[in-house]
């Protein structure tokens, strides 16, 4: 029997025609360019039924969206100080 949890279960044909729009998790993972990670961590879940078997797959999703978030911090930094001048300079 199946234990509830992280597994999806496939909509029914109804909702599939309601759910034309991407689901927002998987909008927000293919805008981090990671989503082929994400992918082949949710097929072998799939497959293996426990996040523990899957821990290669595991740290190249976390591997993934830690770059993304180092490529994305200098960018944050640079324009704060951009925004804000400092008093000292008048």
């Amino acid at each position: 029997m199946a234990r509830p949890g992280h597994a999806r279960n496939r909509p029914s044909l109804e909702e599939d025609e309601d759910e034309e729009a991407e689901d927002p998790v998987d909008a927000m993972i293919s805008q981090t360019g990671c989503m082929a990670q994400h992918r082949e961590l949710q097929e072998c879940m799939a497959a293996r039924q426990d996040w523990r078997h899957c821990q290669a797959q595991v740290r190249a999703f976390g591997e993934c969206m830690a770059q993304r978030q180092r490529t994305k911090e200098p960018h944050r930094a640079s324009g704060s100080h951009q925004a804000h001048p400092s008093p000292a300079g008048d």
